[in-house]
């Protein structure tokens, strides 16, 4: 009776009308606002970009860098005592932070270079402690990051309807409500897009509802005109529907309209496509990718000790005489050397297998997912050797295919 008791009081509320919030619930709140700081911590502010709101640069910047230390104390008010989970995918993630630090010693911006060594520190520990969570079989983590997705692109529109021809700058979609470029909103409407589409391949998310998301993403990441997001976001999807081709007929079906509409698009659209691929550049600026391989020749002939071709010259803000890098490996290389190399190969080599032996299901095709994403982003982005969103992504798949027993997740 005490049981039936507790569920009615549960369900109807206390005595004084108010609503009884379960301990659980209370949890899985707190772990979703950790997981927000996280991504706030990563939204980088732009002061040059344009924006709306009357946001100084520093508070901006403020704000987006409070939230780390914020989201550790949080995630140690919901770990407690502090519990986590042992993982090779944390190891490699604390080596490189660990390498980072040793390369930012030397640094020639020291103050910088070690701020950004224990950002990385403190983006790890609260990884770490949130690996309890990583084996619910509701993918907590995961639909997490996908709704505050939602909220970020939901902003973009709303700039984009409040001020068309600020959010359209240079003819490419960005957002002003909080300044972000062009490039990091193709990034989350093509991470939204994919995760939509695996979900709703894999039965878990209903078919009205991936359609209206789809339809709403996919305009934003075109508007954009971001060329990596897409060819990494269809490459993605290709291998995690191909993952499940055998099990799922509703995957059979899918790839088959798709071949279809895309003989059909390329027999009736090239030009169109040619020209959105092209983005108002010729053959010169297409062979020089839009100036990143000046950047990078010159990257790669900068003179250097054999110590820092071994560690790199420390965590920098991605960018080389002013310009920026636009390659994961390439800044990897400038900023942690060719050990930081070796351990990005190393964390993605681990994703990889331990997707190719995990049991085929969702979880295994939304790994592949982020990973194929992330793998094929890296050639022109940069972001798997510091904190980033792309680390983040990484560590998603990490959870997706913890070979834990999914019955001792924290619940």
């Amino acid at each position: 009776m005490s049981a039936i008791a507790s569920i009615g009081a549960r369900l109807a509320g206390d005595a004084g009308g108010r609503r009884v919030v379960s301990p659980e619930r209370r949890r899985r709140r707190r772990v979703q606002a950790v997981w927000g700081l996280l991504i706030l911590n990563v939204l980088t502010f732009f002061p040059g970009a344009p924006h709306l709101l009357p946001i100084p640069g520093m508070v901006g910047k403020l704000i987006a860098q409070a939230s780390l230390p914020a989201a550790l104390l949080l995630v140690l008010s919901v770990n407690r005592p502090a519990r986590i989970r042992p993982s090779v995918w944390i190891f490699l993630v604390a080596l490189l932070a660990a390498e980072s630090l040793l390369a930012s010693i030397g640094a020639e911006f020291l103050f910088g270079a070690l701020f950004r060594a224990a950002r990385l520190f403190l983006f790890v520990a609260v990884l770490w402690l949130l690996t309890p969570w990583w084996t619910r079989r509701d993918m907590l983590l995961l639909r997490t990051h996908l709704m505050f997705l939602w909220i970020v692109l939901g902003s973009v529109l709303l700039g984009v309807l409040v001020a068309p021809g600020v959010a359209l700058t240079d003819d490419r979609l960005g957002g002003i409500l909080w300044p972000i470029p062009p490039t990091q909103v193709g990034h989350y409407a093509a991470v939204a897009t994919g995760l939509t589409t695996v979900l709703w391949l894999s039965g878990l998310l209903r078919r009205n509802l991936a359609l209206i998301s789809v339809l709403l993403a996919v305009p934003v990441l075109l508007l954009t005109h971001t060329r990596t997001a897409l060819v990494a976001l269809v490459a993605g999807v290709v291998v995690g529907g191909l993952s499940l081709f055998m099990s799922r007929a509703r995957v059979r079906k899918s790839f088959a309209i798709g071949l279809a509409f895309f003989t059909v698009g390329a027999l009736t659209l090239g030009s169109v496509v040619t020209t959105w691929l092209a983005r108002g550049q010729d053959t010169e600026d297409l062979a020089a990718l839009t100036g990143r391989r000046m950047v990078w020749e010159s990257i790669l002939a900068a003179p250097r000790s054999t110590f820092e071709t071994l560690f790199g010259f420390g965590l920098s803000n991605k960018s080389f005489n002013g310009l920026p890098i636009d390659s994961n490996w390439l800044g990897t290389y400038y900023d942690i050397g060719l050990v930081g190399v070796a351990i990005n190969v190393a964390m993605l080599l681990f994703l990889l297998t331990a997707a190719w032996f995990r049991p085929q299901g969702p979880r295994r095709a939304l790994a592949l997912f982020l990973v194929v994403y992330c793998v094929v982003a890296s050639f022109t982005e940069s972001g798997l050797s510091d904190a980033s969103p792309y680390l983040l992504e990484l560590t998603l798949a990490a959870s997706l295919v913890y070979s834990g027993n999914s019955r001792e997740g924290v619940r």
